[in-house]
């Protein structure tokens, strides 16, 4: 009785030391990192689901930009190839290449974008108008949920580098997890221009070269 009253106090003290080492600390910042990574793949993933139709839309009134809508459709392809769980954020270069690739999916979206301005008919079409709101949606709740995830990785950080918490860290496994680079921060939390609401002119269209006349026939 009196070992099992010994284990018992021994137990409680564990915890007690566990609780002002920064264990609870550390398991609520975990989940609170869990839950904005959720919601940053939770909005990415609504973008990627507009974008063929984006691009459906615009090849009906620019076909002709194969080059830019190729350009969409592949990055769309590559960002969405990349599976982001939540054992991906405790992978830096994975991390790394997920944030690479939605970087270049922003790029291209631009890009189309920007190109797509030379053709003011697309205005008209309900169906544009309705993905570029959508789209101009979407691009800010990423940079919400984005700014929420760096917040908090930035505070679990803390506390896994600070004494005394970084010793529980480092008892219970607890690693730094990867974050936002700065340098794809300053990539991808621009937003795609998306306003359309001043039509950009359209192109004066060239004259056709003069044809050469055909060739008489000689007489006889």
């Amino acid at each position: 009785m009196k070992r099992l009253s010994m284990r018992a106090g021994l137990a409680l003290l564990v915890l007690l030391a566990l609780s002002g080492c920064g264990y609870n600390t550390l398991q609520s910042q975990d989940e609170q990192i869990k839950s904005a990574w959720s919601e940053v793949i939770n909005q990415y993933q609504r973008r990627a689901d507009l974008v063929p139709n984006l691009v459906n839309v615009v090849r009906g009134a620019a076909a002709q930009e194969r080059e830019v809508l190729a350009a969409v459709t592949n990055a769309r392809a590559r960002a969405t190839a990349i599976q982001a769980t939540p054992e991906l954020i405790e992978n830096p270069e994975a991390f790394r290449q997920f944030q690479q690739a939605q970087g270049e999916l922003s790029g291209a979206l631009s890009r189309l974008l920007v190109t797509v301005e030379a053709y003011p008919q697309l205005q008209s079409i309900q169906a544009f108008r309705d993905l570029q709101a959508q789209l101009e949606g979407v691009e800010n709740r990423i940079t919400v949920a984005r700014k929420r995830y760096i917040d908090a990785v930035q505070g679990y950080n803390v506390t896994v580098r600070s004494f005394p918490s970084n010793l529980t860290a480092k008892l219970f496994g607890f690693d730094v997890k990867a974050n936002f680079s700065v340098e794809n921060e300053a990539a991808i939390s621009t937003a795609p221009t998306v306003d359309f609401s001043t039509p950009a002119p359209t192109p004066p269209a060239q004259e056709a070269a003069p044809q050469a006349s055909p060739e008489q026939k000689p007489e006889g």
